[in-house]
């Protein structure tokens, strides 16, 4: 079987085949590092983890690298808002989201590069760009030549023309009379007063924003990469100025294979957009003092990468509720497992080992769809009454548990889903339970009692009603 992603760059699901078999370079872009993280901003990083999750579940080294800008605008604007240098805030909101994102149980990239330890490359690049004449200097600034570049808009399919009627539009009167055409854009930022900045052969400044993917993302995995991914509101223009800007440098040659772009957190029922500049965003550490982890990381990576996410109470109960589910078969199969026989049946533990090996196939021709996590789900869950079926037999096979066991925690693991070991329930508690259930059958309350029967069974505790009493054992 082979994967399939859906690239944005041609509008359709492709093959995919890696430059290099069984190794993937795949590059995501970062937070910029004014604040703490959103849910919307985790929900890109959740995609992201869990598409390089499933790529190595399914045999691949995965080189993944994610920026953080740390240079920028906004940077420089919050700094100044709460008097601090804009390292030093970057530093603050780097170690934040490396909490935040630990919380949620993201893997660190491999590398996670920082614009302000990449400025040498970074005028490098421009030089390189400026000689070709696909840039040019104009009183301090460096500009991209848009035009120079003929494939620009490709990636969000938008002709010459319809981008320059809308960059006449965004750019300001200043910035127009310093540019050759209004579609071009900063390489590179003369300083203002006050502002951080390098020294460079065009004056004293600062990096542009697009320039430094282009940069980085080729620094550590090449000139072509695999897979480029980031959020869909990237698309343009950040990732269409990347792709010229690379392409440009490196005389023609395609930068990324694959584009993938993640959908937006919509907000209630209203599906508005989530973000900063609207003022409807929800921190992800404020969400993760009312909410378990795994619920967080439930409800953000398990709707289509493409898909918008509905963020409210009820999606957010929902993943409440499948996570209970998912936690309490773990818990049950741990406990199971430490009784269960070790004499072989082999036609019905081959009957079952065959069923557990087509859901697992189920599962990887649902990935495989262009890492359809919605799908992925729909067959762990599958997988969840196929288990809860045989561990109601009385007598369970140490090998068909064992394996039930590899492949639940398997899957799981590829949407970062793991869950805590917890203590059985001590004797005390059991008997606290019997006694409960001895009062309830003498009151003829028999649901109660046989709640309460069916309350410890869940927890391997079974119970055998004698003539001398109730006693119970581990099951």
């Amino acid at each position: 079987m082979t994967i399939q992603i859906y690239n944005t760059l041609t509008r359709q699901k492709e093959d995919f085949v890696p430059q290099v078999p069984n190794q993937v370079s795949m590059y995501v872009c970062g937070p910029t590092v004014y604040n703490y993280i959103h849910i919307g901003n985790a929900r890109s990083a959740v995609a992201f983890d869990t598409v390089r999750r499933y790529l190595q579940y399914r045999g691949y080294q995965v080189n993944y690298v994610s920026n953080f800008t740390d240079v920028d605008d906004k940077i420089i604007k919050a700094a100044k808002a709460e008097d601090l240098s804009t390292e030093a805030l970057s530093d603050k909101y780097i170690a934040a989201f490396k909490e935040d994102t630990a919380a949620i149980n993201i893997l660190p990239a491999n590398i996670h590069p920082r614009v302000k330890d990449h400025i040498t490359e970074i005028i490098d690049y421009i030089k390189v760009l400026i000689e070709s004449d696909h840039a040019y200097a104009s009183q301090g600034d460096v500009y991209f030549r848009t035009q120079s570049f003929d494939g620009y808009g490709k990636l969000s399919h938008q002709s010459i023309s319809e981008l320059e009627i809308g960059a006449s539009q965004r750019t300001d009167t200043a910035e127009t009379d310093r540019k050759e055409d209004p579609l071009d854009f900063a390489l590179w930022k003369s300083a203002k007063e006050g502002e951080v900045s390098w020294p460079s052969p065009w004056g004293p400044g600062r990096p542009g924003w697009h320039i430094e993917c282009s940069v980085m993302s080729t620094k550590y995995l090449g000139d072509t990469l695999d897979i480029h991914g980031g959020g869909q509101d990237l698309e343009f223009p950040h990732h269409e100025n990347e792709i010229a800007q690379a392409e440009a440098h490196n005389h023609g040659e395609n930068f990324a294979n694959y584009w993938m772009h993640n959908g937006f957190v919509t907000f209630g029922e209203d599906g508005e957009k989530m973000s900063k500049s609207l003022g409807n965003f929800v921190l992800l550490r404020d969400l993760l003092k009312e909410a378990d982890p795994m619920v967080v990381r439930y409800l953000l990576g398990t709707v289509h990468y493409r898909r918008p996410l509905r963020y409210d109470d009820q999606a957010l109960q929902e993943a409440q509720t499948n996570i209970k589910r998912l936690e309490e078969v773990s818990r049950r199969l741990d406990l199971r497992l430490a009784n269960a026989t070790t004499q072989a049946n082999l036609d019905t533990d081959e009957a079952n080992l065959a069923v557990l090996a087509q859901l697992e196939a189920d599962f990887i021709q649902a990935m495989d769809d262009d890492f359809n996590a919605a799908n992925g789900m729909t067959v762990i869950f599958e997988l969840v009454k196929e288990i809860n079926r045989y561990l109601q037999s009385e007598v369970v096979s140490e090998k068909v548990l064992s394996k039930m066991q590899e492949i639940f925690k398997d899957l799981l693991a590829i949407f970062g889903l793991v869950f805590e070991t917890k203590e059985d329930l001590l004797d005390q508690e059991i008997q606290a339970l019997i006694d409960e259930r001895n009062v309830a059958r003498k009151a003829k309350d028999f649901g109660r009692a046989d709640e309460i029967r069916d309350q410890l069974k869940e927890q391997g505790i079974y119970l055998d009603d004698t003539p001398q009493g109730t006693t119970w054992k581990r099951g």
